[in-house]
């Protein structure tokens, strides 16, 4: 898959910085992109392993938005 890096496109990677720049102007390089898009995988992958976990904890047999929000302030404080 040409453009792909772990799941998310270059493009949507450069747009999703592009929006937090203060400078209209700045640039990102193709490595930089890999590299983001590699740290924005391997946090969702990540956040999805500690819901699966919660979950189960919790006796449930569905992982649901209820587990990722009670993972996600440590999974914040890791990352």
């Amino acid at each position: 898959m040409e453009g792909t890096s772990g799941g998310f496109r270059k493009e949507l990677v450069g747009k999703l910085l592009q929006l937090h720049f203060k400078d209209d102007k700045t640039k990102v390089s193709g490595d930089a992109l890999r590299l983001m898009a590699e740290l924005l995988k391997i946090f969702v992958v990540e956040a999805a392993i500690r819901s699966v976990r919660q979950a189960q904890a919790e006796d449930l047999a569905l992982v649901d938005v209820d587990q990722l929000e009670k993972v996600l302030p440590q999974l914040l404080l890791d990352f």
